[in-house]
């Protein structure tokens, strides 16, 4: 038997890890080959392939990125591209795709199923959105580095009596923002599930000049929005997906709250892929290991069209019909919790 191994979307840290442990499990435990698809949906499009040995497996449990690439293409953007995908999955003989990614590749990989291809899906997003899964790999590494920028933000904020923006990941959905932000002591948090006042996030400041403390710290998601406005965008246009770059959020909180101030003075850091980039912590190592395990495993019961899940610390398969086009947001009930410490 031959599997195929692609990634989609963004990367995430822990995707090599998946796909370590695929592989050797495949390998060593059920005897099949398998096969990287170069570049996501693309390289099942274009026929590119790497085998994949355990030979191939030293050093990535700890490597970022993803040996095998990835991009955001939607082969249904083409006539011809889900019937090249599965005339080449053919004529290559790959009897089965492992599909890493997020909402975008999932919903590929649902529609690819429909149609008669063999696919498990592995959750992918830093953004912690999918529904299904308690957490998806990469998450906490994203947390974790967020956390650590506002600790280290907090020393020039207080040094320079500035007020200091940091903007995270989180287009639809603001977990790594609400968890960073209760994590490091963030004076404010903006998530896209509950559009902001900036007339509330000036009071906050107001508040803590009050008593004396002469900076403050706010973080926003990429995807939060004042109440009544539109999402920013960074650029025009959309991907393949249909989506807008986000981005900007932080400058635009910073410019208001100037205006609303005659001294004082703000700064935005945009962490953007350094969210991504570099090792994933030891939790999403593990987390990444038990999800390449969970989807080999259902592979070989035979068990297709459905994503592998965490719930409660089981591996459950979720039928991607119920996944796709869904939104796992942040409990409001949680973002009261971290309300407690504004100001």
């Amino acid at each position: 038997m031959k599997i195929g191994i692609l990634t989609g979307g963004g990367d995430a840290p822990g995707i090599n890890a998946v796909i370590r442990a695929i592989v050797r499990k495949a390998i060593q435990n059920y005897g099949y080959e398998t096969l990287g698809i170069k570049d996501g949906w693309l390289g099942l499009i274009q026929s590119e392939f790497t085998p994949l040995e355990i030979k191939n497996l030293s050093g990535l449990l700890s490597k970022g990125g993803t040996i095998l690439g990835t991009s955001r293409t939607n082969p249904f953007k083409s006539v011809d591209g889900p019937k090249r995908i599965l005339k080449n999955a053919s004529e290559n003989g790959i009897n089965a795709v492992i599909a890493i990614g997020g909402d975008d590749t999932l919903g590929v990989a649902a529609k690819l199923y429909e149609m008669g291809l063999p696919v498990v899906g592995v959750p992918k997003t830093i953004d912690n959105d999918l529904v299904g899964t308690d957490y998806t790999f990469g998450f906490q590494t994203a947390v974790s580095i967020a956390c650590e920028a506002l600790d280290r933000l907090r020393t020039t904020a207080e040094s320079h009596h500035r007020v200091l923006i940091l903007e995270v990941m989180g287009r639809n959905a603001g977990w790594i923002a609400l968890e960073a932000g209760i994590a490091g002591g963030a004076n404010a948090i903006l998530i896209p599930e509950k559009p902001f006042d900036i007339e509330e996030v000036c009071e906050f400041i107001r508040k803590r000049h009050k008593r004396g403390r002469n900076f403050s710290l706010i973080v926003a998601a990429e995807g939060a929005k004042p109440k009544g406005s539109e999402d920013i965008v960074y650029t025009s246009g959309v991907d393949e997906f249909g989506h807008a770059r986000l981005g900007g959020i932080g400058e635009y909180i910073g410019k208001e709250i100037e205006k609303r101030f005659e001294n004082i003075d703000t700064r935005t850091v945009v962490l953007g892929h350094l969210q991504r980039g570099g090792p994933p912590i030891a939790f999403d190592r593990v987390l990444a290991t038990r999800f390449g395990i969970a989807a080999i495993d259902l592979v070989h019961e035979g068990i297709f069209g459905v994503m592998v899940g965490i719930q409660g610390n089981i591996m459950v398969p979720v039928p991607l019909k119920d996944v796709i086009g869904k939104r796992k947001i942040v409990d409001l009930k949680l973002y009261d919790i971290a309300s407690t410490f504004f100001g």
